[in-house]
């Protein structure tokens, strides 16, 4: 395995399992065990999952939260294709307001070298819009203050959501942590929420970016309903029942 499929292959592991030993890991990866120690080294320090004697042990097996980390290694082939959807949405000029979180991030990777104005919400999603920046067109960056919450580098609190509401955009792509058929989109903290509100609320039009892994994930914070989005882009199947249900809102469905 190449080291990014070991470590991806790791992250899966422990999201089935609250532990996992070196010794376990390098038959599953078929990989010696200082490349597999190696292995968790980094994903600890990108809040994957927590060093122990002999192996690892799982975050969300302890009933927190995915890490950005963690994250950013789920989904990776949907994500792009979510991203690639959503910026085929977006026309020249535009002013965007862009989520955090891992699919924001591949949402701004692919804006790179496009002439709109974008406020991205994370550092990450803002170093993806200018990476590999030349002396071409580029978006021009509006970054809206706030508090840095450590390993998610996204920005939060009431001076964030002033700034945010302070502005009009064109359009609000929307990232939520989860997304429920009857409740809408779902976030899991209130500050998080009161930003994506505050996003969404500004925007003429709402684009929500969502993989199918987020359809009834766990996530307790209401952002918005249903009635609030315009176009939704993923990699979901809807049942028969699930798109009328998205018809009674007027929902677009874009599918990848």
């Amino acid at each position: 395995m190449r080291t990014e499929e070991r470590q991806r292959a790791i992250a899966e592991i422990l999201r089935q399992r609250s532990q996992v030993t070196v010794d376990e890991l390098t038959e599953a990866c078929q990989a010696s065990g200082a490349t597999i120690r190696r292995d968790l080294e980094v994903l600890a320090g990108h809040g994957v999952l927590r060093r122990i004697h002999g192996g690892a042990q799982s975050l969300i097996g302890r009933g927190e939260n995915p890490g950005y980390g963690q994250r950013e290694l789920e989904d990776q082939d949907v994500k792009k294709r979510i991203a690639a959807a959503v910026a085929a949405l977006l026309r020249p000029r535009e002013h965007v307001w862009l989520d955090s979180g891992s699919t924001a991030t591949e949402v701004a990777r692919q804006l790179a070298g496009r002439e709109l104005t974008l406020m991205p919400m994370s550092l990450q999603a803002l170093n993806a819009a200018v990476a590999g920046e030349t002396a071409g067109t580029r978006p021009a960056l509006l970054l809206p203050g706030g508090g840095l919450i450590p390993g998610e580098l996204c920005l939060r609190g009431p001076l964030a959501e002033s700034n945010i509401r302070s502005l009009r955009f064109d359009t609000a792509v929307v990232t939520p942590c989860a997304v429920d058929s009857k409740d809408g989109l779902l976030a899991h903290d209130l500050e998080d929420a009161a930003v994506k509100k505050a996003g969404l609320e500004s925007a003429g039009r709402v684009v929500v970016a969502a993989a199918a892994s987020k359809w009834h994930a766990q996530a307790r914070v209401l952002v918005s309903g249903l009635e609030r989005v315009d176009v939704l882009v993923t990699d979901k199947v809807f049942s028969a029942e699930e798109r009328v249900h998205l018809d009674e809102y007027s929902v677009e469905v874009v599918s990848v």
